[in-house]
């Protein structure tokens, strides 16, 4: 395939072949590459051609969640977002805690559309020894307080997997929240019923930022005590976020040992916390319930700052799908999580053409970094011998976002109504794993053709 006049992130316009499932050659336009006999030729005049996104952080619920999400859906809503490599945290049923689970649940991402990774967790009952013996993507989502599965640890465990990790140079992704900090009173009286505002509202409350922030400070001093590389999942808070930067620059400044082994640690943030805040909590009821909740209009701005800024490393989705049926229901009974894994490229690419954001902090953040802090070279780059996970978009063009146009199973998302500039062309390898026509919206997908990305 030629990719012919495409905008690359940093302005560049390019002619961009694709050979054998990467990347062949990036030449400026008109400069020789001319098309080979039967090759497809893609014109990208007008258009951005950006790296596939990595999303570190997705739930796609099998083994034990299928009504939810599986493989195979959830898949095909990263493609058709732009997502092209998966990572999946280990609080399914039953949690990837051992050698027999990760290998009933690699079995079950054959399914797959997009290339992907597994993490292993942690739980009383883990098996490190053959744990580790599986191609691990890393070591997480280790879960400092219960959510979803609970696989929530005390932290001689968490310390104790820490040590397990650095031993063998595998990083930890951490689910940060203190439960000794949450605030049982705002739980307490009337909250209004089944799915209402008061409902969602109260859930923030009660997961309270201190909570937050007083966890990522355990994990970054536990990690630095251990030389572990630790990645703080779904920062919701400017302060946790300040706490990764402030133990990053005494690992990395002038004082730091220059014999250190340890990656310095690093955080994500999700477009949920991003874009949505405790002010949107009329209109989502309890589908604005998750872990960590929905923080004040001043915290959500203050994540929306530091990540223009450069101090958030990456944006992931915790892509967390259940039913509408599971999130309808009273405080106490409704579900942890929001699906998002297919609207993340969409809604930051709208921040662009918003102004809002650079197009290469954008790619930073959703590609290039995580394959960078992860170790996955091959991806996160439009680059010569890179994989060809490309992704074509035209600023010009948002449309809607709207649940019934969406591919996750469950049916809805938090983000009804907000503008999205949504792929034309994914590429995964140099298959073609989705397109749609920017006229007349018509679609197709590929075959699943997914690999582990940590199996040569």
């Amino acid at each position: 395939m030629l990719i012919s006049g495409a905008e690359l992130a940093d302005g560049r316009v390019r002619d961009v072949r694709v050979r054998d499932g990467t990347v062949d050659a990036v030449e400026p336009t008109n400069a020789g590459l001319d098309p080979d006999p039967g090759e497809r030729v893609v014109d990208a005049r007008g258009r951005h051609l950006l790296p596939g996104a990595v999303d570190a952080h997705v739930h796609f619920r099998e083994p034990g969640g299928s009504h939810k999400e599986t493989w195979a859906s959830g898949s095909r809503s990263a493609a058709a977002g732009g997502v092209t490599t998966v990572v999946d945290q280990p609080n399914t049923s039953p949690p990837t805690v051992d050698g027999d689970a990760f290998d009933g649940k690699a079995d079950l991402a054959a399914d797959s559309l997009v290339d992907y990774g597994i993490n292993g967790g942690v739980t009383a009952d883990w098996d490190p020894e053959s744990l580790f013996e599986r191609p691990l993507f890393a070591l997480g989502e280790v879960f400092l307080a219960d959510s979803t599965g609970d696989m929530g640890i005390a932290v001689d465990l968490f310390e104790e997997a820490l040590a397990e990790a650095a031993a063998r140079d595998v990083p930890v992704t951490v689910h940060a929240e203190d439960e000794t900090l949450f605030d049982d009173g705002a739980l307490a009286g009337d909250l209004g019923g089944v799915g209402t505002a008061a409902d969602a509202d109260a859930w923030s409350a009660y997961r309270t930022a201190e909570a937050e922030v007083a966890a990522v400070e355990r994990a970054l001093g536990a990690a630095a005590e251990s030389d572990a590389q630790v990645h703080i999942a779904h920062t919701s808070t400017p302060e946790g976020i300040d706490a990764v930067v402030a133990a990053r620059e005494s690992e990395t400044g002038d004082d730091a040992d220059a014999t250190a082994g340890a990656a310095p640690p690093t955080c994500e943030v999700t477009p949920h916390h991003l874009f949505l805040s405790r002010e949107n909590a009329g209109r989502l009821g309890t589908f604005g319930r998750m872990n960590p909740p929905l923080r004040s209009e001043e915290r959500r701005a203050g994540v929306f700052e530091r990540l223009r800024d450069g101090d958030v490393d990456v944006v992931a989705t915790d892509h967390a799908p259940h039913t509408v049926a599971e999130k309808r229901q009273g405080l106490a009974e409704a579900a942890s999580g929001v699906p998002g894994v297919e609207t993340l490229y969409p809604l930051l690419l709208e921040s662009v053409r918003k102004g809002e954001l650079t197009l290469e902090r954008v790619r930073d953040v959703v590609a290039a970094n995580p394959a960078s802090i992860f170790g996955v070279e091959a991806k996160g780059r439009v680059a010569e011998g890179a994989d060809a996970d490309l992704v074509l978009v035209d600023l010009t063009n948002p449309r809607e976002i709207e649940a019934g146009a969406l591919h996750s199973a469950c049916g809805w998302t938090p983000f009804e109504g907000l503008q999205g500039v949504f792929p034309e062309l994914t590429l995964v390898r140099g298959e073609v794993v989705y397109e749609r026509d920017p006229v007349t919206g018509a679609e197709s997908f590929g075959e699943a053709a997914g690999r582990n990305v940590r199996v040569s």
